[in-house]
Formats: structure tokens, C-alpha cells, sequence
């Protein structure tokens, strides 16, 4: 059996999560590895054998997407070539991590795509959704990168086809202490906004990880670091909490080696939204900004040794096994295609979709 998975290349935690993906898909099929995406800052120790631009987006500086150079980032020219030059046909299906060239081929060429992905989740009715509801958002994530059956994951158990999240064996072997400084990974937010913020908390020592800094230095009482696997997931382990958006597998990680945690949903974002709403339910704590008005919650938050308790068992291979031995064989045989909404490449409502597309950033 010839398979291919295609992963998001935007954020992290898309490619980490591959990582413990891939070696489990290749006890069962001969597996190629497809990314696209530009702004991920891990890589993939195994071979790719296709790399695409596909649909990307740029990170701004005061708490949201740069839509400006996210809308001129978006060749959607290029992404219907990257589509047609993809031969998806010479795959028995496609497992899909949220990756919209593969997933688009799929649909034109009516080979079986199955969804294995954190926003797969969000389409699950059982999951907790924002107090405010954006149906823009929904239709994005449901036409992002479409599929014939979805398989989730989150931070509980919201159905039978949603799981708790993947944690990297890295993460599982990690040598956890807590020592007194706080682990801050808030990419939508430029250092200089950053260091301002949190020299607030003078008292309080933070290691913040940037996208933009090739270099460490320190500034009072916050240190800058640049951002490797290694030294993240390090830092991470042995801080005494962790302040980031409210992304997937960062969270993820931190409840699981009982770190208290904070998160501020990127602005406008409304994946991290639904997030946030799940993780509150969770107990953990949410800040909307990071406006002065919301530092009396953060003071609160560091003074409180409150830890949210999950229990995040490694799964991954029954998942895997559970695709392979009982769903694949279900879908190849209906080969039915339910998008919910028609929509084509050629349709305004696609490009708007594609130009506003704001997916998940962070480990």
C-alpha cells in the first residue's frame, strides 16, 4: 500500500507531530512525506519528497497575523499549479495534516483523503466552541483542506474519533524540575513589545523564545532566546510555567509535564479561540490581550501554584493502527466525498478563504 502524508509546514507543531507519526506509517505502507508552508522553524529528520509553497501566512508583531503580507504572500495562481503538478493519483490514499494541495488534488481527482489533524477536531460538534460564535472560521477550517473522514486531536477525549494529543517521546523523556523562571513562546508579538510587557513583572524572571532573533541576549529581566527544538523543549521542562498562545501541541506539552499554564489566543484566530474556550474549561488560565488592564490576572497567575491535571497516555500507534485496520478499508470502499460546502477554486468565496486563512501558530 502506497501512501502519502502531507502536513502543514505553517507552525510547529504540525512538523513535530509528524515526527512521531511517520515511523509508526511506515509499519504499515510505503509512505512519501509532503510539506508546504513556510513559517515553521523545525525540521523533519526524515526524507521529503515534495515541498510546496502552498498557502502560508506571516506573523505580525502586536498579537495577531500581519494580513497585509499574509494577502501578498498568497499566490493563488501558484497554489492551482502546485495542485495540478501533484500526482496524488499514484497514492492509495492521502493522510492529511491539515495541508490544502494535497488535500485540493485529492478532491479533483477523487482519491481517498483522510484528516489526521488537531483542526479535524474543531469539526466535531462534542468539542467546546468561543462563547461567540464565527461561522467564517468554521468555513475556513472546513475548506482549508478537505476531507472524507476526520480524525482529531485535543486537549480531552470530546468523541471516538478525537484523541489526546501526541507528545513527542523528546518531550516524554524530558528531565522535569522547576526552577524560577517562566518559558514564554508568544510568536505573534515582536521581542521589543515583549521585553516591554514583561519588565512589568520585575520580580519575575522569563525566557522568552523569538522567531526573529538569531542570537541570545538579556534585557533586565527578560533573556531572548532564538527558537531550536532542543532548547525549547529543555527550557520548557524545567520552567516553573509557561505564558503562550493558545495553539495546540505548546499547551499540550506543558500540561503534560504539570506545568502551570497560561495563554493569549492570537487576535482574530479563531482555531486558537476554540482552544482557549477548551483549555478554560480545563481550569487553565486566559487572557484576551496583552494590554496593561489584563496584568492584575497575570500577577494572579504567577502567585497561585494552581496546575491543571491531565493524563495524556502514548497512543500514537493505536491510532495509527485504528486508521489502517479499520478505517482505510471503510473509505476505500464507500469512496464517498462530503465537503459540507461547494465551493471551487475558481470561486471568490475560495480566495477569500485562502487570503484569510489564519491557521495555528506554535509548537
Amino acid at each position: 500500500m502506497k501512501v502519502l502524508y502531507a502536513i502543514q509546514g505553517t507552525g510547529n507543531g504540525h512538523i513535530s507531530r509528524a515526527r512521531e507519526i511517520i515511523p509508526l506509517l511506515h509499519d504499515y505502507c510505503q509512505c512519501d512525506i509532503l510539506i508546504s508552508g513556510t513559517q515553521c522553524d523545525v525540521e523533519l529528520d526524515v526524507p521529503v519528497k515534495y515541498r510546496f509553497k502552498g498557502l502560508s501566512f506571516v506573523f505580525g508583531k502586536k498579537g495577531g497575523i500581519d494580513m497585509w503580507n499574509t494577502t501578498m504572500n498568497a499566490n493563488l495562481p501558484n497554489l492551482k499549479r502546485e495542485i495540478a503538478q501533484l500526482r496524488v493519483e499514484d497514492y492509495d490514499f492521502v493522510i492529511n495534516d491539515f495541508e490544502p494541495v494535497s488535500a485540493w488534488a485529492c478532491r479533483k481527482m477523487k482519491v481517498p483523503c483522510l484528516s489526521l489533524s488537531h483542526q479535524g477536531s474543531l469539526l466535531n460538534k462534542n468539542v467546546p466552541f468561543p462563547e461567540v460564535q464565527n461561522h467564517f472560521g468554521r468555513f475556513i477550517l472546513r475548506n482549508y483542506a478537505p476531507a472524507m473522514k476526520h480524525f482529531g486531536f485535543h486537549f480531552e477525549n470530546y468523541d471516538d474519533n478525537i484523541f489526546t494529543p501526541v507528545i513527542r517521546k523528546q518531550v516524554r523523556d524530558s528531565e522535569i524540575d522547576e526552577l524560577d523562571y517562566y518559558t514564554v513562546y508568544l510568536p505573534s508579538f515582536n521581542e521589543e513589545r515583549l521585553i516591554k510587557k514583561l519588565s512589568y513583572f520585575g520580580n519575575i524572571t522569563w525566557h522568552v523564545f523569538s522567531k526573529r532573533t538569531k542570537t541570545v541576549y538579556k534585557i533586565g529581566n527578560v533573556m531572548i532566546r532564538p527558537i531550536t527544538n532542543d532548547a525549547f523543549v529543555a527550557d520548557m521542562a524545567k520552567s516553573k510555567g509557561v505564558l503562550c498562545g493558545a495553539g495546540f501541541e505548546t499547551p499540550a506539552e506543558a500540561l503534560f509535564l504539570n506545568k502551570k499554564l497560561m495563554v493569549i489566543p492570537m487576535r482574530g484566530q479563531y482555531e486558537q479561540q476554540c482552544n482557549a474556550a477548551a483549555l478554560e474549561l480545563m481550569g487553565v488560565p486566559v487572557i484576551k490581550n496583552f494590554k496593561k488592564k489584563q496584568f492584575i490576572k497575570i500577577t494572579k497567575w504567577l502567585d497561585s501554584d494552581e496546575k491543571v491535571k491531565v493524563n495524556y497516555p502514548d497512543q500514537t500507534r493505536m491510532i495509527i493502527r485504528k486508521i489502517f485496520e479499520i478505517n482505510v478499508q471503510q473509505v476505500l470502499q464507500a469512496n464517498h466525498w462530503d465537503y459540507g460546502y461547494q465551493l471551487t477554486l475558481k470561486s471568490p468565496a475560495y480566495k477569500q478563504a485562502m487570503i484569510c486563512r489564519v491557521p495555528s501558530s506554535g509548537f
